[in-house]
């Protein structure tokens, strides 16, 4: 993995989001999450895209009361539309190209 990226420790994402190791351990054994780094929990490292979608995780479980295997199904999705849209995006941006020429 990129080097350049910033990497969120479990402590530090525990302290600054105000969640409990258990729950991200909960969260990382639905596969919502992965740490990039680290063997045991305490050496756990994050990207900030992981962080992201942990967020999101937490919050659909905890507003929307769904539990931990619809949150994974609903963030695969969304995962899924944001790739798309992302594609779609440099697919017009090519096409535009195209098209001025």
């Amino acid at each position: 993995m990129n080097d350049s990226i910033r990497k969120v420790s479990i402590e530090e994402l525990c302290k600054s989001k105000d969640i409990n190791q258990t729950l991200v351990m909960e969260v990382v054994e639905f596969g919502i999450a992965r740490p990039v780094e680290g063997n045991t929990i305490q050496d756990w490292k994050f990207d900030t895209s992981t962080v992201h979608w942990l967020k999101k995780a937490i919050r659909l479980n905890r507003q929307l009361e769904i539990d931990w295997v619809g949150v994974a199904m609903v963030i695969e999705l969304l995962k899924q539309r944001e790739a798309l849209e992302y594609e779609n995006h440099t697919l017009q941006r090519q096409l535009a190209r195209f098209l001025e020429s």
